[in-house]
């Protein structure tokens, strides 16, 4: 079984649902998809929750390729509230839902090993393969940050993609130290800098989290922020998801998702109520 969990709000149902058909175009393997969302228009008129529709057009998409695949909504509004929402970072260049996954402790029946994924991910090759780590001896199995290791440190980690060991996470109260950090100490990437301290890491190759271009043996392409230099000293910052097909086409040249674009805009012309903001 893949034990998947994503975090997010209702505007990144496009995201959430390709990388979802990404996974499942790649493997026959049984999938748990857990879905951590939450309600914050206190804060911001567009923090509006997955709706329990779209989770379960998620649920029925993945039947329909394994009958034993489910799809299940943790909404983590008052867990937020409660032990997240008065820190430091509640407001910062990102969301707060990157936060979310935080929160997994507290969650019931949560499986001992988990994936985290980011929204803007996309699979390339089967999963399995992440899920077959072994990280017995570990908190969390992570991808160097491709810039954070020349710019922060040589073992900085991305938390675009993880492998939990989530019974020694609870174990070692990495969920509590991490929540704690984030609430007492303003970041620049709170809970990526908060786990990268206070988890004892096993290191993946690129091909887990690549972050760049996609390379034969790439399972996960995560469309993370990006550089390029131009010589003598110049530089532009790039941002390009998989939803924005136009840029993904033209300026990433990355045309293998074509058939799960054409997929979705099938999906949309039958269902455009998932795809309401």
């Amino acid at each position: 079984m893949l034990n998947v969990c994503f975090a997010g709000n209702r505007g990144y149902f496009e995201g959430l649902l390709m990388c979802t058909m990404s996974i499942a175009k790649n493997t026959k393997e049984e999938i748990y998809l857990h879905v951590l969302t939450m309600n914050l228009e206190c804060d911001n008129p567009n923090f509006k929750d997955f709706t329990q529709a779209q989770v379960d057009f998620l649920d029925e998409f993945l039947k329909s390729k394994n009958p034993n695949s489910k799809a299940v909504r943790w909404d983590v509004t008052q867990l937020y509230l409660q032990h997240l929402h008065h820190g430091k970072n509640n407001s910062t260049g990102y969301t707060p839902y990157s936060l979310l996954r935080l929160l997994m402790d507290f969650l019931p029946d949560m499986p001992d090993k988990m994936i985290y994924l980011d929204i803007d991910t996309m699979c390339c090759s089967n999963l399995k393969q992440l899920m077959d780590e072994d990280v017995e001896n570990f908190d969390v199995a992570m991808v160097k940050d491709y810039m954070g290791r020349f710019w922060i440190r040589p073992s900085y980690c991305n938390a675009g993609v993880l492998l939990l060991n989530i019974k020694r996470m609870k174990e070692n109260k990495i969920f509590e130290k991490c929540r704690n950090m984030v609430c007492n100490k303003k970041m620049f990437m709170p809970d990526q800098t908060a786990l990268n301290k206070y988890a004892k890491k096993k290191y993946l190759p690129f091909k887990f989290n690549e972050q760049r271009k996609i390379k034969p043996d790439t399972v996960i392409k995560h469309f993370c922020k990006g550089i390029v230099f131009f010589l003598p000293f110049g530089f532009h910052i790039y941002n390009i998801k998989q939803w924005q097909r136009e840029k993904m086409h033209k300026s990433l040249k990355i045309h293998i998702f074509d058939d799960i674009y054409a997929e979705i805009d099938d999906i949309k012309a039958k269902r455009k109520d998932l795809f309401e903001k």
